[in-house]
């Protein structure tokens, strides 16, 4: 299943760099399409809010009656804010990334694929600033330290304490981009 749902991610990625602009404003509506065009061949859920409580190691996200107030008020706030993600500094477009990153995780809107599509997100959203998409290194040598750092900072954002992701952010922009660093 794992194979599938990549295979499908990258299908979905392929799709969607034709389609968002350097103006495209992101918002709960297209995340929600963005989530279906990747998993809608798999699960008859996608792109529809959770309806079921989640937890992991003892971190319980919001209940899923919240999903959509809080989806509406984070596209209200955050996407309208930091979206279209326009092109700056590297410290300032990665803050961006990091504010609208860990707000979508923290309201966990669907039942499975959130970190996925919030990376997506997170991509699209450097390449909006001019920027290729991010290098997580996530896989090989040294990918569970990253790992744990990434989720390390991610909880920090749920606190609204973005600059360690943010920071994140900016080291994965620079192992794609190391001539970034000037700007």
């Amino acid at each position: 299943m794992d194979q599938t749902e990549y295979d499908a991610l990258l299908t979905a990625q392929a799709a969607y760099l034709g389609r968002i602009k350097s103006w495209t404003r992101f918002t709960a509506s297209l995340l929600c399409q963005m989530h279906r065009d990747w998993l809608g061949g798999i699960y008859e859920w996608a792109g529809k809010y959770r309806s079921v409580e989640m937890a992991k190691a003892g971190f319980h996200w919001p209940p899923a009656f919240r999903v959509p107030a809080n989806m509406q008020a984070f596209e209200n706030g955050l996407l309208r804010q930091d979206t279209p993600c326009r092109p700056g500094p590297v410290q300032e477009v990665t803050e961006r990334i990091a504010r609208v990153h860990a707000d979508l995780l923290l309201i966990h809107p669907f039942r499975d694929g959130n970190g996925r599509l919030a990376r997506w997100l997170a991509d699209l959203m450097a390449m909006q600033a001019g920027f290729p998409p991010l290098d997580y290194r996530f896989s090989g040598r040294g990918s569970r330290r990253t790992r744990a750092e990434y989720l390390a900072a991610v909880k920090l954002g749920y606190l609204a304490d973005y600059a360690p992701l943010a920071d994140f952010f900016r080291e994965a922009l620079l192992r794609r981009f190391p001539e970034a660093a000037d700007r």
